[in-house]
């Protein structure tokens, strides 16, 4: 039956504290394989992707693309109030999705340590554009890393 079939992710929630392309572009193919994703955006002026252009009828065109079927909520997460509400959010989704510079998720209080005494069964994935620090080849290029932060991912 075509109708009873679901998307391999319906039933997932995901906090999304993403912003320009890796990190959309992952979160933008989670909601298209059937989980709710819940973009946090932060105040005052949202996610710096909503000024790309092509602008129409005041609206970024590269931003609905790249969050198209997500929830969005804009907030400062440096404050009290925008912290209780991410921690609320935080018990209710099964993935965080972060691409910020190293350390800034910590600093925001939301790193993986962090987060999974909030909700101990959380993944996190963590999407970065660094340079490698490293000597040799390849020392000083830039590229994108993924890494999953889960005690036992077989559990998922």
């Amino acid at each position: 039956m075509a109708g009873s079939r679901k998307h391999v992710l319906e039933g997932f929630k995901a906090l999304d504290f993403t912003q320009f392309v890796a990190g959309p572009t992952v979160t933008k193919l989670m909601a298209e394989m059937g989980a709710e994703i819940i973009k946090v955006e932060f105040a005052p002026d949202g996610d710096r992707a909503r000024g790309i252009p092509y602008i129409k009828n005041n609206r970024s065109g590269y931003y609905v693309q790249q969050n198209r079927g997500k929830l969005s909520l804009c907030l400062d997460p440096r404050k009290a109030a925008g912290k209780t509400i991410l921690c609320e959010l935080i018990t209710k989704v099964d993935v965080l999705v972060e691409n910020f510079a190293p350390g800034v998720i910590k600093r925001l209080g939301f790193d993986y340590d962090s987060v999974k005494q909030i909700n101990p069964k959380i993944i996190m994935l963590g999407i970065d554009l660094r340079a490698d620090g490293s000597a040799g080849r390849g020392s000083r290029l830039r590229f994108y890393r993924a890494g999953l932060c889960r005690r036992h991912i077989t559990e998922w």
